[in-house]
């Protein structure tokens, strides 16, 4: 045998003899095994994208870690809930409310919107008989814990004595233990003017105004002129600092440019003195056509489910000139607000495109 040869076999034995007596004094301890820390697998995000279902003017209201939701439907009311919005197409709704037919309030109905009162649920309506003349806006009150269950009481129509003609969209504001009903009407009782605008009047209780509404906003720049002038689907906004915004939507539902503007109540302002809101000049969210946006607005606000994020829900088209019908769908994205305390919208988030879901969510 080579030199070299004797050399390896000497090293390859002194190495089985070593793991030998290794194994030998190891299995004569009475050690505990080293334990294998464990890996868990990395967090997966959690997406969704737009559009989130078919539908138009969305409403949202959240209590207790649910969001209550609902949208025109036309014939009815349906009320949808869900812990994640991301989600919401595979939520079941339950119809809440079908009218009396032939009833003042039997068809074409809006825009409603769910509201928790001192204890009890309150939800707002636009309704009429079949004639546009006769359009107005009404409340359900229910008692019940939960919403989807319980009676829903018919407590008539909301009105002021000076504005008891064509009124849509009803929302409320509030602010400083006071409450005050926003909606949409036009000018004058004889409704040959199609002009609409955002109304605002105190509440005596939810299903009551007093005193005089105040006209807050017509339409009187282009952009809210586009088909013919409008202004509606007013919706609230604090923001962090206790700033207070009303979103609207402007411009009629059927063109392209249905957008939303803005409304800023001066710190320690009176919601029901015109001065007192600042209007934008221009519109802050508009028309997205490279990312399938068309007309987007009559939204809704909502806080993802830790609450550390603002979320704008509203509806749009996908295409163009596809009118105020049944094409519209229910989008959501998140915003931010500006150094100044307002709303920063962004533009319309590209259809199909995966974005993260509100933070919190399960």
């Amino acid at each position: 045998m080579k030199k070299n040869q004797i050399l390896k076999s000497w090293k390859l034995s002194s190495v089985l003899l070593a793991a030998l007596v290794s194994l030998t004094l190891s299995c004569g301890k009475s050690e505990r095994a080293v334990p294998v820390e464990s890996i868990d697998p990395p967090v997966t995000a959690r997406t969704f994208s737009n559009p989130l279902m078919n539908g138009a003017d969305p409403s949202v209201f959240q209590k207790d870690g649910v969001y209550y939701y609902l949208q025109t439907n036309g014939s009815s009311i349906n009320l949808w809930s869900t812990t994640s919005m991301s989600k919401l197409s595979t939520a079941i709704p339950k119809t809440v409310f079908t009218p009396t037919s032939g009833a003042a309030n039997s068809r074409n109905i809006w825009a409603p919107e769910i509201n928790f009162f001192d204890g009890k649920w309150y939800i707002y309506y636009t309704a009429g008989n079949g004639d546009d003349v006769t359009q107005r806006t009404w409340v359900l009150e229910n008692s019940s814990a939960d919403p989807t269950t319980g009676t829903w009481v018919d407590k008539g129509r909301l009105f002021t004595t000076d504005t008891n003609f064509w009124a849509i969209d009803g929302s409320v504001l509030e602010l400083n233990g006071n409450r005050y009903f926003m909606w949409c009407g036009r000018p004058d009782v004889t409704n040959t003017n199609l002009t609409q605008n955002i109304y605002i009047a105190k509440m005596a209780n939810p299903y009551t105004l007093t005193g005089a509404a105040t006209k807050l906003t017509e339409p009187e720049f282009a952009w809210e002129r586009n088909g013919f002038g409008v202004n509606e689907g007013p919706q609230a906004l604090t923001s962090p600092d206790n700033k207070v915004f009303l979103i609207y939507s402007a411009s009629y539902c059927g063109t392209d440019d249905y957008a939303l503007g803005q409304l800023s109540l001066k710190t320690g302002g009176d919601p029901l003195v015109k001065a007192d809101w600042t209007k934008s000049t221009q519109p802050v969210f508009t028309k997205q056509p490279q990312s399938n946006a068309f007309g987007p607005g009559h939204n809704s606000f909502f806080k993802s489910p830790d609450g550390k994020e603002y979320w704008l829900i509203y509806h749009a088209n996908s295409a163009t000139n596809q009118g105020c019908a049944d094409r519209r769908n229910i989008r959501m994205q998140k915003f931010t607000f500006k150094a100044d305390g307002s709303p920063d919208f962004g533009q319309p988030v590209a259809t199909g495109l995966q974005i993260a879901s509100p933070s919190g969510e399960k």
